[in-house]
């Protein structure tokens, strides 16, 4: 039998031992342009191999047939190839092998009955799984059947076949379209594939019982990294869960730092572009083909900046796409998987530690301690990272040390601790608009004030680094060197404000940080102001010439239609009447967040469902719980004011502020309309108003 050469890794390392930076670096120099330096060249890539599964191979391949004394030949490291019992995915998933048979048209095997999970995220309906040795890099691979696609299922090395056929974006915006589909037609399958281990596994599962599927032909063509093209720009990948993910305005106020961060780093020398989202994990980041599209999309020398393990935590270990890690499984897949993937690729890993979850329920005076109590897998990275030569950004630490500086009043402001009237967002249950649905404060998501701050420290950690000499830290140091020139000073003289202008000087603790975020919103968009002294004053009265001017820039009015109010402090009946006047200003028809969202729940397997944002909540409506006429002081309204006011309250813009809550899903039934407004409650409301005049989908970027 005439075996061809099989493919060598993407980059000389040895995979009998941990492929240290210091290694790679001497070997294939390509991992990282250090500063000063050419882009080093890709290698080539190695042999196309073929594998012929029928009984009259064609020249030129590898003829798969049964070795002497066995019906089929099980995988064997020293040719390279074979059958096997289980495969590589995580966790393993038996397959067989005893009732693999062969035919004329090659090896095929026949279930005579399906899972009943078929159809969830765990199910095994067995078949068969060939194992070839190859090497880590990216490879064409191109399958045919002995079945047709509408019986078989082909999958690679553990991912999730339906899932690799869809044609997703992998944000929440859709600027990120998946562009490394898998092709199904008839008997023919291709899908590109960034390979980490020493192998491939093909995996044939049948969709109906009694109905033989097999393989009659597997090609393997590698594909070399790619040399950044002339005139583009390296880039920073950033892969992670929900407090990384870049979110849109129907998701306000929640924020990742994979969001904001960007905005740290000089846009002439370097992308940031955000491949995170909700609900992901190390297992089904690299299941869904998440981490495979972004490898095959990146440049030698680009970055990847990784932060799992909030989904890790989740307990469906043992289920066959399920979130969850054992601290071994999260293990395997940095060690196995990404690492040597990413490498590679001729790409750069960097990690993140996940930072902790807040304590919703924080007590006054009770410190803040590490969330990762069970599953340890912050201490797990960092040992990794020390192991694999992979520097380590510890948001974890610096996130525990930030809480207990900032202290419980700042924190909570910054955290998902929704209340009534404070935004017009929605979860996948409906509507925030009356409160969080789940009735927590929820401490694992957090607005942008506090993503800001993170991303703050990701690159204070970065400088450290650069600052400590090691050789994997000339990694932190080419980042740090692509950072704006004022954020590093700001480092450097750890004084942010010239980079978070918006950042008041009483609004960052005590009872003035409880409207922080509004607060630094509006500072941010020019629509509100400072005083010579950085302070914002948010317990003094607001202005209603000022409100209106606010309003009318956030809503994109020219002035006239709010400049017949006249000045001096704003009143609840007035701001309600203002809001109203700029809604019908505004609006010719009302807006998907006061219909789209309003009582509807987002279900598993819709579009647009965020497992991380399910809160087993049904329904949450927009349109405030209590109705007008059940309001105990309407009455009390100015006659003049009553039927705007009537109009605003109805359409959800003014809501009542007495008897709500943060982190509950509460109306109150005073309105309190001759009360006064301070800057802090203006500010609560103009967010909700700029909020409401976004386009959903449209991504919230920092402006």
């Amino acid at each position: 039998m005439t075996h061809l050469p099989h493919p060598t890794a993407a980059c000389p390392i040895d995979r009998k031992r941990p492929a240290t930076r210091a290694a790679t670096v001497a070997a294939c120099l390509f991992w990282c342009a250090l500063p000063g330096q050419a882009e080093p060249q890709a290698p080539k890539p190695g042999p196309e191999l073929r594998y012929d599964f029928t009984s009259r191979p064609a020249a030129g391949t590898i003829p798969v047939q049964a070795r002497a004394g066995k019906d089929i030949p099980l995988y064997d490291a020293a040719t390279g190839y074979g059958f096997v019992g289980e495969t590589a995915a995580v966790p393993a998933r038996p397959v067989h092998t005893a009732s693999i048979r062969h035919t004329a048209a090659g090896y095929v095997i026949t279930e005579p009955a399906l899972d009943p999970n078929a159809g969830t995220d765990h199910y095994n309906n067995f078949g068969m799984a060939f194992r070839i040795k190859a090497g880590p890099g990216a490879y064409a691979i191109h399958v045919n059947t002995t079945s047709d696609a509408a019986d078989t299922t082909v999958a690679v090395t553990g991912m999730q076949a339906n899932r690799l056929s869809q044609p997703v974006f992998w944000d929440a915006a859709g600027r990120l379209p998946n562009k490394t589909m898998m092709v199904a037609q008839g008997r023919d399958w291709t899908y590109r594939y960034v390979n980490g281990r020493g192998f491939i596994d093909i995996e044939i599962e049948p969709k109906k019982a009694g109905v033989p599927v097999g393989l009659s032909e597997i090609v393997l063509r590698p594909i070399p990294p790619q040399t950044r093209p002339a005139g583009v720009l390296p880039a920073i990948y950033t892969l992670g869960d929900s407090t990384v993910k870049s979110y849109t305005f129907d998701e306000a106020p929640m924020s990742g730092w994979g969001q904001v961060i960007g905005q740290l780093f000089d846009a002439t020398k370097v992308r940031v572009v955000n491949y995170s989202m909700g609900g992901r994990s190390f297992r089904n980041a690299y299941a869904e083909g998440r981490l495979n599209d972004l490898l095959l999309t990146g440049y030698v020398g680009d970055v990847v900046m990784i932060q799992f393990g909030h989904n890790d935590e989740s307990l469906d270990e043992t289920r066959r796409f399920g979130r969850g890690a054992t601290e071994s499984m999260y293990e395997e897949m940095i060690r196995e998987v990404y690492v040597p993937a990413i490498r590679a690729r001729g790409m750069v890993p960097v990690f993140v530690t996940p930072m902790s979850r807040v304590n919703g329920a924080q007590k006054p005076g009770q410190p803040y301690v590490n969330s990762f109590d069970k599953r340890r897998f912050p201490d797990l990275m960092r040992k990794l990272g020390t192991e694999l030569d992979v520097p380590v950004v510890d948001l974890n630490a610096r996130s525990v040390e930030y809480y207990n500086a900032a202290g419980r009043q700042s924190i909570t402001a910054m955290v998902m601790s929704i209340e009534a009237g404070e935004t017009p967002g929605k979860t996948n249950d409906g509507s925030y608009a009356n409160g969080h649905p789940a009735n927590k404060i929820d401490g694992t998501h957090f607005k942008e004030a506090l993503a800001k701050q993170y991303a703050r420290m990701v690159v204070t950690e970065l400088a450290r680094l650069a600052g400590d000499g090691k050789p994997g830290d000339q990694v932190a140091g080419r980042m740090v060197a692509q950072l704006r020139p004022e954020v590093r000073r700001a480092i450097a003289a750890n004084d942010w404000s010239p980079v978070y202008p918006e950042i008041a000087a009483d609004t960052t603790d005590g009872d003035g940080a409880y409207y922080r975020n509004q607060i630094e919103k509006l500072l941010q968009l020019g629509a509100l102001h400072k005083d010579a002294q950085g302070r914002f004053h948010p317990e003094a009265p607001m202005r209603t010439r000022e409100f209106c001017e606010a309003l009318a820039s956030l809503v994109h009015l020219p002035a006239g239609p709010l400049s017949r109010y006249a000045d001096g402090p704003l009143s609840r009946e007035v701001m309600g009447v203002i809001l109203d006047d700029a809604y019908h200003a505004t609006f010719a028809a009302r807006p998907a967040y006061m219909t789209d969202y309003n009582g509807k729940t987002i279900l598993p397997g819709s579009p647009g469902y965020d497992p991380n944002q399910d809160t087993g909540a049904r329904g949450a409506m927009y349109y405030p719980l209590v109705r007008w006429t059940q309001l105990l002081d309407a009455g009390d309204a100015s006659p003049v004011y009553a039927d705007k006011l009537h109009d605003a309250y109805e359409l959800g813009l003014i809501r009542s502020e007495a008897g709500i809550a943060r982190g509950r899903m509460i109306n109150g039934r005073l309105l309190e309309p001759r009360a006064g407004v301070t800057r802090a409650k203006a500010a609560k409301a103009l967010y909700f108003m700029w909020v409401l005049a976004q386009g959903p989908k449209e991504e919230n970027q920092q402006r």
